[in-house]
């Protein structure tokens, strides 16, 4: 599906950026569930199709890039859709995948300093302008009053991520500049005391999984957290979207964490965090948090 749509008609309009499939669960999977229950007209750009992560496991792994078959990508994709159709409404519109430009357009960029970051096609590689350019066709197109990206470090520091970040910013400044940008952009981050909660709470490390070092997973001071979003009530469906990302992650028997493919522990939020970049909402809310991503929005 590509990202051309007909202009949108919902009242609230959310849109979420991401750099590659899986990302956009286990990042905000609960949030994109709670909103498309609530009605509001969501939709997911994913940047990449994630052609060069690391495959979980025996059954797919010939898939991979790196002396593969380097078909990855295209099974990334039906991973992407069956977790967004798990993230959608029972009897309700299925979300399905977008990608900025067309599926296809950019590659996965890999790691820093991999040889995956000098491939002509690799997302790092285009010219920052060209992919600016495409989200901002987006943002006029569809006119979401909300976006949520990722932060300046792109969370764990993926090349990927960090330039989602940049040039979402950019095509948001733009997109203001004309006098139709969004009314908020958010950054998606995790808060240091659900994670530490989270791993306290771990009654079980699967065989083959670990712990994670102290400071070992990125995560933000408390009082850094401007909003708050409870997906308590959509947790279900966030445990089965990160299972559909079978190549990509591996979900503990408990249902409570989940791994990549280093087999590190990490919990399942039942609450998702973000900070709001264009002011601190907390100013008029007596120091509380947002609890809804459009607080303030007519």
């Amino acid at each position: 599906m590509t990202d051309s749509a007909p202009a949108a008609t919902a009242a609230r309009r959310l849109l979420l950026v991401h750099a590659h499939p899986d990302d956009e669960t286990i990042q905000t999977g609960g949030t994109i569930a709670r909103y498309l229950a609530e009605g509001a007209d969501v939709r997911v750009v994913t940047f990449t199709l994630g052609e060069e992560g690391e495959v979980i496991g025996d059954e797919y792994a010939q898939l991979v890039a790196d002396g593969g078959a380097d078909q990855l990508g295209g099974y990334r994709i039906a991973e992407l859709t069956r977790a967004l159709a798990a993230l959608s409404p029972e009897g309700g519109p299925v979300l399905r995948p977008r990608f900025l430009g067309g599926a296809g357009r950019w590659r996965d960029s890999g790691m820093a300093g991999s040889p995956s970051a000098e491939n002509p096609r690799a997302l790092v590689q285009a010219p920052f302008d060209e992919v600016v350019t495409t989200l901002l066709d987006i943002l006029l197109d569809f006119g979401p009053q909300v976006i949520v990206s990722y932060d300046e470090s792109g969370t764990y520091g993926h090349p990927d991520h960090k330039l989602v970040h940049s040039v979402t910013a950019e095509a948001v400044a733009r997109a203001r500049g004309l006098g139709r940008g969004p009314a908020k952009l958010y950054e998606s981050v995790t808060e240091h005391g659900t994670l530490e909660s989270g791993l306290a709470a771990a009654s079980e490390v699967p065989e083959g999984w670990r712990m994670p070092h102290p400071g070992e997973l990125p995560s933000y001071p408390d009082d850094a957290i401007t909003t708050e979003i409870d997906v308590r009530g959509y947790y279900a469906n966030k445990v089965a979207a990160l299972r559909a990302h079978a190549t990509q992650v591996t979900v503990a028997p408990s249902g409570t964490e989940y791994a990549l493919s280093n087999n590190i522990l990490q919990p399942i939020a039942d609450h998702e965090h973000f900070i709001l970049t264009d002011y601190d909402p907390r100013e008029t809310l007596g120091g509380a948090r947002e609890t809804d991503l459009f607080t303030g929005i007519e």
